[in-house]
Formats: C-alpha cells, structure tokens, sequence
C-alpha cells in the first residue's frame, strides 16, 4: 500500500472541502491534487501518460464531486432555470439531461455546468470551476420567482472508458445500457442512492454515478471497485489529454465570463429565439449580427513532446503578440503537440501559421480542425 499522499502540502487548515470519496483517493494512491469549487480534485495516481491510455483501452473510475450540483426547485423553477441559459429547455425532457451555458447580461460565460431534469420544476446543474450556487441564488433574489436553490448532498464519480459498460451492467443490470447519451435512471445500490447519467468529460463511453447520500462513499466507490476488477479498472485523475483531443474545454482558462459562445465555438448551445427569457440575449443577438472579434482555434504545435501548459502561452504573428494558448498537450496517440489558442478572427482561419512561446522557445503553429479525434463525437454515443 502506498504512502499517503501528504495533504498539508497544499493545504492549510479545514477551510477546503473533502469529498464523500477522499479518503478511498488516499487509500488508493493518488499522488497530487488540485483545488476546484472549493473542493480537493484528485489529479493522478500514476504518470499522466499511463492514465491516459488506460482510459482510452480499459475503464477508469475518478473522483469528481468538485462539479458541485446546484439544485433549482419550486413553482418557477423551469422558467428561473431557463433565464440562466441560452439553451431551450422546453427541448429537455425529465430524465435528460444537457451541456448548458450559463450566461450574465454581457452573454459571457459564467459557468458550463451539465443539467439534469429530474422533474418538472426540479434541476441539478453540475457546475464547473466558478460559485455558480451564488450566482443563482444572487439573480433569484431579484427575479420575483418562486424557487429554492440550494446544494443537494449529491456526490459523482466518473466511470470512463471502452469497458465502462461492462462495469454499468455489472452494478445494475441489463437496463442501464439502454441508456442513451445525456439521459439517466434513478437507482438504488445495495441501500446506495444514485442517479446513473451517460455523461462524462472524455469524449469516450462514460458514465457518472451520482451518490445521494454523503455518509455512503466509501461503500459506493468499494462496491464500484469491486465491479470492475474483472475488467481491470483503475483510479485515475481527469485526461487532460483525452479532453483536449476531444474538443472539451475547461472553464476558467479556454473560456471565461469574458468569453461569448460564439468566440468558444459553441454557438450549438445558443437558442436566441427560445420562448424562454435569458440573461444576455439583447448582448448574444449583437455579437451574432456583427460578428466575433476573435476566435478559440484548434491549433498543432512542432518541437519536442510538452508538458501540460500551466499557464497562458503567447500567440505571436509576424513578431507581434497576437493572442493566447490556453490549453496545450502532447497527444501520445497523434504524436503531435495540440492545444486550443484564442486569437483574432484573421489569424484563427484552417491553415494560418503562428508562433508560440513556449516555455524552452518558440515552436512553429498551424490552425487546424477541433476536435482533434472523433469529431462525430460518435465514440461517446456508441
């Protein structure tokens, strides 16, 4: 058994949370973490690299109740929920769920959680990096309507990778693998409370198993283990690798509530003409008629393999800064260093070379198609 990993390395009193699931991180090895929503995200437990493929060839389990659930319950909760995004809700239907935008008055992006309709007047919104229960409970104050909006105690796990299915159908039989993409079931696990959703940030076959009771998390991850040792499953940390590869942005760096969706590429999440009001529909409407300014670029990048940016690299055309990397990795499959570079318009066209300064010098760039395997996105459907 592996020395546990040291927490008072990165932390400092009790001021940042543990989840249901943390001390199974620490029984199990993991190595390094980060902090999200407030919270300890495991980061790996092995190289990266090794993680990476294992995902991409057997099944992974992580930990990742950092996406921290904002419930909107109450009389108006389909319409207060709808005001929060661009995305027509009304398409929604209980026991779906959606990628969504949460947008202020500017419509830029102030989180991109994944939605989940329970019920009519019932959603979780699984937020990203950003304290979108205060946002929410901050723009309800002022709404006039009647809703109630609160952290549930809902705790998921993600269960990733080829033989996520076979783990699925061992844990709750031949029913779940009807599941389609972005819909769920409410279950019980041996007592467990769950909700099963075929979602998942890796752009490969996934699950998330949602825990409704915090007191249980070290039976559900034992008994999730336990399923899938047959099928060789690991502990891993989010790939930072397979998401890039798969067009999967993060927010707080490639984009940002200074970021539009139509900068992001992500204009698909966008319905200006919904029955629904939303925040920053006047200022969506205005971007669309005139135009982005710049735009987030798939980009390759020659040179040596690189580590994992760990901050903005600089975009230059000509020898004049132009724009930014915000996310950029080496793809062990494609062999070849890619990233996403949010410049302007002019540069951002399939083709275009630029430079960027890397940390051990500038490497050579070309704008190219995201994302960057399986752009179908016929993978995680399958």
């Amino acid at each position: 058994m592996p020395e546990p990993f040291d927490m008072r390395l990165i932390q400092r009193g009790a001021r940042l949370r543990r989840s249901p699931f943390f001390e199974a991180t620490l029984r199990y090895g993991c190595r390094a973490y980060t902090v999200y929503n407030h919270m300890f995200l495991p980061s790996y437990y092995d190289d990266p690299v090794n993680e990476y493929w294992h995902l991409l060839n057997e099944v992974t389990l992580w930990d990742v109740s950092v996406e921290r659930n904002t419930e909107i319950t109450g009389p108006d909760a389909f319409r207060f929920t709808s005001l929060l995004t661009p995305r027509d809700l009304s398409k929604c239907r209980v026991g779906q769920g959606k990628y969504v935008l949460i947008t202020n008055e500017d419509g830029g992006i102030v989180n991109d959680p994944v939605l989940l309709r329970l019920g009519e007047q019932h959603f979780w919104l699984a937020g990203a990096d950003s304290d979108l229960l205060l946002y929410a409970k901050g723009l309800a104050y002022h709404s006039g309507m009647q809703v109630t909006i609160r952290e549930p105690d809902v705790s998921p796990l993600q269960v990733q990778g080829p033989k996520s299915k076979q783990v699925v159908q061992a844990l709750f039989g031949d029913q779940v693998l009807a599941l389609r993409y972005y819909y769920f079931i409410e279950r019980d696990l041996d007592g467990i409370p769950v909700v099963v959703t075929r979602t998942g940030w890796t752009s490969e076959i996934g699950y998330e198993i949602y825990l409704r009771d915090g007191t249980r998390g070290d039976e559900l991850w034992e008994r999730i283990m336990e399923a899938g040792r047959p099928f060789n499953i690991r502990p891993t940390g989010p790939s930072d690798i397979r998401r890039i590869e798969g067009g999967i942005l993060n927010h707080g760096v490639d984009i940002t509530p200074d970021t539009n969706p139509y900068e992001a590429g992500l204009d698909r999440l966008v319905d200006l003409d919904k029955d629904a009001e939303f925040l920053g529909r006047e200022a969506l409407r205005r971007v669309r008629a005139e135009g982005v300014k710049r735009r987030l670029a798939g980009i390759e990048m020659e040179g040596a393999p690189i580590e994992f940016n760990m901050t903005r690299w600089p975009v230059r055309k000509g020898g004049e800064t132009v724009g930014q990397v915000t996310s950029a990795i080496y793809s062990p499959r494609l062999e070849k260093n890619i990233g996403y570079a949010m410049v302007p318009v002019a540069h951002a066209a399939l083709g275009t070379e630029l430079e960027v300064g890397a940390p051990g010098g500038a490497v050579r760039a070309v704008v190219v198609p995201m994302p960057f395997v399986d752009p179908g996105k016929m993978i995680p459907k399958s």
